[in-house]
C-alpha cells in the first residue's frame, strides 16, 4: 500500500505545475558568481505533463534551461545570458484542467483580516 505522502505528490491526471528561477548575466563578467551581486530575476511558471513527480522535476529544469543559450544584448551587442538558479516549486495537478480548474495552492497560517485585505488586487492592479 503506498503511503499518504506518495499520494499526495502524485497527480492524478498527470500535470504538474512548475516555477524556476533564472537570472540575467553577461557573458564572462567576473562578478557573475560573486553571492552578495544583485542579478535581474525572473520566477518563470510552467505546466509539465509527467507520470510522476521526478519525471515532472527533470522535465521542469529541461524546459528551464531551453531559455539559457548566450545571445547579443540590443542595443550594445554584448553576449548575455539568463542563467538557470533552480526550481521554487513543484506541485501536481489534481484536477483536469479546464476553466476554473485549481492547479496551484498555498497553506498560509492565520493573518489579520487588513493584512488579507492588503494582499488581495483589484482588477485594474493586474493591468501593468
Amino acid at each position: 500500500m503506498a503511503d499518504l505522502h506518495s499520494i499526495a505528490n502524485l497527480s492524478p491526471v498527470g500535470w504538474y505545475v512548475a516555477s524556476y528561477l533564472i537570472r540575467f548575466v553577461e557573458v564572462g563578467a567576473p562578478d557573475n558568481d560573486d553571492p552578495d551581486r544583485r542579478f535581474l530575476t525572473w520566477e518563470n511558471t510552467i505546466l509539465v505533463q509527467a507520470r510522476d513527480l521526478h519525471h515532472a522535476y527533470d522535465k521542469a529544469v529541461a524546459f528551464a534551461q531551453r531559455a539559457t543559450e548566450p545571445y547579443a544584448s540590443h542595443p550594445t551587442g554584448e553576449p548575455v545570458q539568463w542563467l538557470f538558479e533552480g526550481l521554487t516549486e513543484l506541485l501536481p495537478i489534481y484536477e483536469d484542467l479546464a476553466d476554473g480548474a485549481e492547479i496551484m495552492w498555498a497553506d498560509r497560517r492565520q493573518r489579520k483580516l487588513s493584512t488579507l485585505r492588503r494582499w488581495s488586487q483589484q482588477r485594474d492592479d493586474f493591468v501593468r
